[in-house]
């Protein structure tokens, strides 16, 4: 299963339109993972378009997208791997041992909040944060993230750089 991770689209401030090297790569997704702050609703119902999408609330996100069916933290399964998703995660000092402890059913913990990707692995327990596609702050470019999962395990993760300019792209002046 081929499952794409975003969060903090920040629509729509910085995602007008879903960016072209985004799109590409949600061509091919079985799932679509959204790690919170969206911002406005629209943007889960645009990438429903594409896959299935799961979506945790972020610290920016209204009440629509409550509604739409982001919740605060969320639990599931992705072909038998045990997944959980939350916005913020806290500082990065301890974080793997923190996740572990909220989520000691989960192996992966996706998250993020900091625009910062990060990916980390220790006795088979990720934490994973895709970065921003759209709003890179103090990162050299914008990212996602790319989950490959096959009966129960995740056999590749990465996170991927998206083109300036597609992030460019998708806002306006």
């Amino acid at each position: 299963m081929r499952v794409v991770v975003l969060s903090d689209t920040h629509a729509p401030r910085f995602w007008k339109r879903c960016p072209a090297d985004v799109a590409s790569h949600l061509r091919s997704a079985d799932l679509i993972l959204h790690g919170g702050d969206v911002c406005v609703a629209a943007v889960l119902d645009e990438l429903a378009q594409y896959a299935p999408v799961i979506a945790v609330c972020g610290n920016n996100d209204g009440p629509d997208v409550v509604a739409w069916g982001a919740r605060e933290t969320a639990e599931f399964e992705i072909e038998g791997l045990p997944v959980a998703m939350i916005h913020d995660s806290g500082q990065k000092t301890g974080r793997l041992a923190r996740m572990r402890r909220r989520f000691p059913a989960a192996r992966l913990v996706v998250f993020g909040h900091s625009h910062i990707p990060w990916d980390e692995e220790e006795d088979g327990f990720r934490v994973f944060n895709p970065g921003s596609p759209t709003d890179k702050r103090r990162q050299p470019h914008g990212t996602i993230g790319l989950l490959d999962v096959v009966d129960g395990v995740l056999l590749d993760a990465r996170i991927l750089p998206v083109a300036q300019a597609a992030s460019r792209g998708s806002r306006t002046s």
